[in-house]
């Protein structure tokens, strides 16, 4: 599958809502759950300073699962400015949101990151997780790293 506009409209969301992430103190990550009328189900950015399982998309998809049950999730779609993480891929699965569109690979967020001890990248795409599941989770990504790469710029390693 290839990105539409509407992508690309809720990735520059999302971008934007990372910057805003960064620049109130948090990791810069953030993720919104939209529902394939377009309609914003939810969003979150990053607060993994006071809970290390505070991830964006894990935040953005506990407050779709308030609201929605997975077959009302399945024809969602995550958006996220960085590559859900294993753990991220798993809530997604979890949750039910059938498909994912993120702006920034993993391995280009390990490049930036390093081994910086705030995020100790797990290097496991989100696809090889969802391909361990019983439903298919479409996912597409990466799409415009440079500017994903924007929120991050001289973040890590300070």
């Amino acid at each position: 599958m290839t990105a539409t506009a509407q992508d690309h409209d809720f990735l520059t969301r999302v971008l934007a809502l990372a910057q805003r992430s960064r620049d109130e103190g948090h990791h810069p990550f953030a993720a919104m759950v939209v529902a394939a009328d377009g309609t914003i189900i939810s969003q979150a950015m990053n607060a993994s300073s006071s809970d290390r399982t505070a991830h964006a998309e894990m935040n953005a998809l506990r407050l779709a699962s308030q609201q929605y049950g997975p077959a009302e999730l399945a024809g969602a779609t995550l958006y996220a400015n960085a590559e859900p993480c294993a753990m991220c891929a798993g809530g997604t699965y979890w949750s039910g949101v059938g498909r994912v569109v993120y702006a920034m690979s993993e391995a280009s967020l390990l490049a930036l990151t390093g081994s910086d001890p705030e995020n100790p990248t797990l290097s496991l795409p989100c696809r090889t997780v969802f391909a361990a599941g019983q439903r298919p989770t479409e996912v597409i990504g990466p799409l415009r790293e440079d500017e994903a790469r924007l929120a991050h710029a001289d973040f890590w390693h300070k």
